[in-house]
């Protein structure tokens, strides 16, 4: 069993609140409209070059840019908060959804090898060892560490390889079309689609509303 993990696994906390409260911490006050604002930026900035970090100094890197997109969307009188990069990072906080860990203790009892297959940076080992989850799977991928992201079939094959399965033997899933459904596909996989909204699936993929639904394939 492949995973995702934003979206399937992990979901972000609110950010805002929490980077209002830091900088707070600091003398520096903002709304939390002004703190999203400035946080989408950063996230904007995340995503477009997130697998710079496939090592902790390609991470120290991308959390220092980061941390300067963050600056310059912040209201000029918080741009000189102190340690600001310390309030995004306590400010960006992620927890399990709620029926994650016993499903995974589930689908282990039944035999299965679960390996984490996600477009992130090396940090998400870390991510899965602060909630928990590292545990309770068998392995994890970014696509920062093998060099691909999803779609490319790249990181599903080596996800497949870290488990020890054929393409026709695995399942993942994934929250996202594009990413998720795509790329299961171009490597092979049957892909299955987590809707926790109830949204439509592509003609042909199973979708569900929770990872618990997985164990009653």
């Amino acid at each position: 069993m492949l995973l995702d993990a934003l979206g399937t696994l992990l979901e972000l906390e609110p950010p805002a609140p929490r980077l209002v409260a830091e900088l707070a911490r600091r003398g520096v006050a903002v709304g939390e409209e002004e703190a999203w604002a400035a946080l989408r930026a950063e996230i904007a900035h995340y995503r477009a070059h997130h697998d710079m970090a496939s090592d902790r100094a390609g991470l120290a890197a991308l959390r220092a840019q980061c941390t300067e997109v963050l600056r310059a969307a912040l209201p000029p009188a918080a741009r000189d908060a102190g340690d600001l990069e310390a309030a995004l990072l306590a400010a960006l906080r992620f927890r399990p959804y709620p029926e994650v860990a016993a499903t995974l203790r589930g689908l282990r009892e039944d035999g299965a090898t679960l390996v984490v297959v996600s477009n992130w940076d090396v940090s998400l080992h870390d991510a899965l060892a602060d909630t928990g989850l590292d545990a309770l799977v068998d392995g994890a991928l970014t696509s920062a560490e093998v060099g691909a992201a999803k779609p490319d079939p790249l990181i599903f094959r080596r996800a497949l390889e870290l488990a020890g399965v054929r393409a026709d033997e695995a399942l993942h899933a994934g929250d996202s079309v594009e990413h998720d459904v795509a790329g299961a596909r171009a490597a092979g996989i049957e892909p299955v689609l987590v809707v926790r909204d109830g949204g439509p699936a592509p003609n042909g993929v199973r979708a569900i509303r929770s990872l618990s639904s997985l164990r009653t394939r």
